[in-house]
């Protein structure tokens, strides 16, 4: 598991994920400007009671205040799927 990875699922564990899965895409995307950059592309799927109430849209910026930093430095592109405990 890449550096990267680990320091997401750490930020993350903020949010007491139930089910948490993040999967490296950035060998699918080599040559391209954010991974020459330095910033890799991440698919991550997360399960929370935090996200209860919240919009598609929230439940996003929920993830990215979280990230912080991240955001800016580690990641380039994030395609999230998050859901309540309810909704899996």
């Amino acid at each position: 598991m890449s550096a990267t990875v680990e320091l997401l699922r750490s930020a993350l564990q903020a949010l007491t994920p139930e089910h948490l899965d993040i999967q490296d895409d950035s060998a699918l995307h080599a040559g391209h400007a954010g991974a020459r950059d330095g910033g890799g592309h991440y698919t991550l799927t997360i399960v929370s009671a935090r996200f209860q109430g919240l919009s598609r849209v929230h439940r996003h910026r929920l993830i990215y205040e979280t990230l912080g930093d991240l955001m800016q430095t580690k990641v380039h592109a994030l395609a999230i799927r998050a859901f309540t405990p309810e909704e899996i």
